[in-house]
């Protein structure tokens, strides 16, 4: 038989692929890429004693060669390790990003035997094809392929399973590799700095020795910090700090927490700092069976969360109580002693119900809309293009009928209806703050799913702090963290005392089918035939973080010049959450942080994406290259028509489309224009430093010449005057009656001796060979500023004028 091509494309004949599905021979496939276990001294990259992309305390704990990734078609070594699974392409010997997942981000796993169904002329049974398919949280279906009659597949699954489910939380990568250089500063000084900067009392710096004390009970004109949840007792998994009504006392917080579940009390979570108005957040209240159970403590505490400032001048505040849940849900609480509040109980207040559904709900969407991924994508888990399935060049086959039931099949999936309810249940809520004055008080069943949904949302849409990367994250550890978001329960992960109770799908049932049929086609939800079902009681897996992640990109992609972060710093905040690389969404609560120890023992995500952007400052890609504060420095307040959502392309389609993921190319080529204009800004700044020092120079020299005309200038005047005073001692020689000859000099021209000449001419004292005798012979010089200038002065005095103008002879 001779060797297919090794991919398929668009140019590939429907005939060929029916070919290649109807023999099914996955054996002979294999056989392509020439797949043979290789020496281990052949090439380093098959030791992985040799791997450089292994992270800190990553270790390889078993891998396989010759293994197909089916989506693909890619053949290379599939190494499982106490963090992630690697597939390196045999070709390139570079990781391969698709066959490359993280152990936690792993939803679940399953091995696959697949009949191939024979030729019509072959007679021989050819081998069943061994498949492992690995299911990601992320969006993603991965496929791989082993060799017949190895034990590598197995191998590989029972890596696998030691790995993806630890007993104890200890046991994850986190911990084996410690804080290492991303060190976690205690999370919960950074709450309280956020706590400070909500009651204007930013100026204030938190420390571990104020928490100690428990000396953080600060207070404005409307609100307090109090410490009546230090040590956990109140409500296990609110923080130790909340912002109450100054009105209100700590005994009356203890109290009002007996009516709410799980002990939620309302608490502030936002404070306007103009109006006054607030954002709270708490659990549903325990009305009881009969809807009349009342609590003075809790309608006083509510009716405070309208108190006004002094000088408010627009009547009494406005409560809203927004409840999350669909209404029949919240009536459907009733029987378990839940419920909603009666605005009867409370003054002056309004309840809403939003209708947004609960985790569940939330579970199956995201499993429908992942398998539509999959299953119109371009590399689907079994290696086929939608395009070309069932042989039509149709969206699922052959006619339009077809394209309109997979479109539909988008919608049937119901996400994007899902994120657009929670949009618009945070755009109403902020408009009412913003435009009312109102204060709203929101919470659902237990108050950290829904309710963290949409009070952290309204706190984005109102506060153009939360819109920074910093505030970002003061954010997300304030509403999500510190207020008890379950994430442990959320994501499966191991609990802090050893047992989970969302466990990891995880079936070693084997399915039996053809490949035509498509194994990898079967849904990947709860309902899928491989996996066992569970209950929605056991199961308490939901992406509602993800989801939440998700609307902040569509208010991101409304917009864009609002935010200071970009939608791939979303996305690898996300993937980091989701990996379980760092210790910061261990567990459920603030609490079961601290009694771990996780903020001592493993890294801080913060820390490490800080990192990221400052290894290349502004133009790193996790910044919003459009960022402009001053353009929304207000609240952020979309219309209802604004609020469409899509499907977010650098996270939803990177896997199944990873072409058309390539959302932010246009960005991307921006940022690299705007990376040009900054080299160009700085070789401008460069060349305008280099050109003042020059002129800085020129003045510098132009300075000294100057000076060195003024010296010049002022030595013309010495050398001018001291020919004036040598004419003058010429003279006054002269009228001694001495012959004296004095060289002319010019008077541009300065002599090192103007009266050398004088010495030649005159000194009685010279040799006769015309030498000097000084200073052993006297000469005028030593007493004479005039080198050139030698006389006799004792002969000179010694002379009368007779004797100068008379021959004494004469007179004889």
């Amino acid at each position: 038989m001779s060797a297919p091509p090794r991919s398929t494309s668009l140019s590939d004949s429907s005939s060929e692929l029916e070919q290649l599905e109807s023999t099914g021979s996955w054996d002979e496939a294999l056989d392509w890429f020439k797949l043979e276990v290789q020496h281990p001294g052949s090439r380093s990259v098959l030791h992985h004693a040799n791997y450089k992309f292994l992270l800190e305390a990553e270790r390889v704990i078993v891998e396989g060669h010759g293994v197909v990734l089916i989506n693909t078609d890619e053949a290379g070594t599939l190494i499982v390790t106490n963090f992630r699974l690697i597939f390196l392409s045999e070709e390139t010997e570079n990781i391969v990003a698709l066959g490359t997942i993280p152990l936690a981000t792993i939803e679940k796993f399953s091995k696959m035997v697949v009949k191939n169904q024979p030729a019509p002329h072959q007679s021989e049974k050819t081998p069943s094809q061994r498949l492992l398919q690995v299911i990601g949280r992320d969006m993603r279906i991965i496929v791989f392929g082993f060799r017949p009659k190895t034990q590598q597949r197995r191998d590989i699954y029972d890596g696998i399973l030691r790995c993806t489910k630890p007993s104890r939380l200890w046991d994850l990568y986190a911990f084996s590799c410690g804080p290492s250089k991303f060190t976690n500063a205690n999370p919960k000084v950074r709450l309280l700095n956020e706590c400070f900067r909500l009651l204007g009392k930013g100026f204030c710096s938190a420390s571990i020795d104020m928490i100690d004390k428990g000396s953080y009970t600060l207070s404005n004109e409307l609100w307090r910090i109090s410490n009546v949840n230090s040590n956990y007792i109140m409500c296990p998994s609110y923080p130790f700090a909340l912002i109450v009504p100054k009105s209100i006392s700590d005994e009356e917080l203890v109290h009002a927490s007996s009516f709410r579940s799980k002990g939620r009390l309302p608490v502030v979570s936002w404070c306007h700092p103009g109006t006054g108005a607030v954002l709270a957040r708490s659990s549903q209240p325990l009305v009881g069976l009969m809807m009349n159970m009342r609590s003075n403590t809790d309608e006083k505490l509510v009716a405070a969360l309208c108190s006004q400032p002094d000088g408010y001048k627009k009547g009494r505040r406005k409560l809203y109580i927004a409840d999350a849940r669909p209404r029949k849900n919240a009536l459907a609480n009733v029987a378990m002693g839940g419920g909603s509040e009666s605005p009867s109980h409370y003054f002056q207040s309004e309840v809403v119900f939003f209708g947004i559904d609960n985790i569940h709900a939330m579970r199956e969407s995201l499993f429908r809309l992942r398998d539509y991924l999959d299953t119109h994508g371009s590399t689907s888990s079994d290696g086929t293009l939608s395009l070309l399935r069932h042989g039509g060049w149709t969206w699922g086959g052959g006619n339009l009928s077809s394209m309109s039931a997979s479109v539909a099949t988008l919608g049937d999936s119901g996400w994007l209806i899902h994120v657009q309810s929670v949009l618009a249940g945070s755009a109403w809520i902020a408009a009412r703050v913003a435009l009312e004055s109102a204060s709203v008080l929101v919470h659902c069943s237990d108050g950290w799913d829904r309710t963290s949904q949409l009070i952290s949302l309204a706190n984005l849409l109102l506060d153009p702090y939360y819109r920074t990367c910093t505030g970002f994250q003061a954010l997300i550890e304030k509403d999500w963290l510190a207020f008890g978001h379950p994430f442990e329960e959320r994501m499966g992960m191991p609990t802090v005392s050893g047992s989970s109770d969302t466990s990891l799908d995880l079936s070693r049932q084997s399915s039996v089918g053809s490949f035509p049929s498509s194994p990898m086609r079967q849904s990947s939800g709860s309902s899928a035939p491989q996996a066992p079902s569970s209950s929605h009681a056991q199961n308490q897996y939901s992406p509602i973080f993800l989801q939440w992640i998700d609307c902040v990109s569509q208010l991101l992609r409304m917009y864009p010049f609002a935010f200071e972060f970009s939608s791939a710093f979303l996305v690898d905040l996300l993937d980091s959450v989701l990996s379980c690389r760092f210790g910061n969404f261990f567990c459920n609560s603030e609490k079961e942080r601290q009694l771990a120890g996780v903020s001592e023992s493993c890294g801080c995500l913060w820390a490490y994406l800080a990192g990221l952007r400052s290894s290349e400052g502004r133009s790193h890609v996790h910044y919003n290259l459009f960022y402009s504060p001053l353009k929304h420095n207000g609240p952020l307040l979309p219309p209802a028509a604004a609020l469409a959502p899509t499907l977010w392309p650098q996270f939803h389609l990177r896997w199944a489309c990873p072409s058309e993921a390539q959302a932010g190319e246009l960005e991307a080529q921006c940022r690299n224009m705007s990376l040009k204009f900054s080299e160009l800004q700085k070789a401008k700044e460069g060349a305008e430093k280099k050109a003042e020092e020059t002129t800085n120079a020129m003045e510098s020299l132009s300075a000294e010449l100057q000076n060195e005309k003024r010296l010049s200038s002022h030595a013309m005047t010495l050398a001018k005057r001291a020919n004036k005073e040598c004419a003058a001692i010429k003279r006054a020689i002269q009228s001694l009656g001495c012959k004296v000859h004095f060289a002319v000099v010019a008077d541009d021209v300065v002599s090192d001796n103007p009266l050398g000449g004088v010495c030649d001419a005159i000194c009685p004292l010279r040799s006769r060979d015309g030498g000097c005798r000084w200073p052993e012979a006297g000469c005028a010089q030593s007493c004479s500023q005039f080198i050139g200038v030698k006389a006799n002065y004792d002969a000179i005095d010694s002379l009368s004028i007779y004797e100068t103008y008379f021959d004494s002879r004469e007179g004889k």
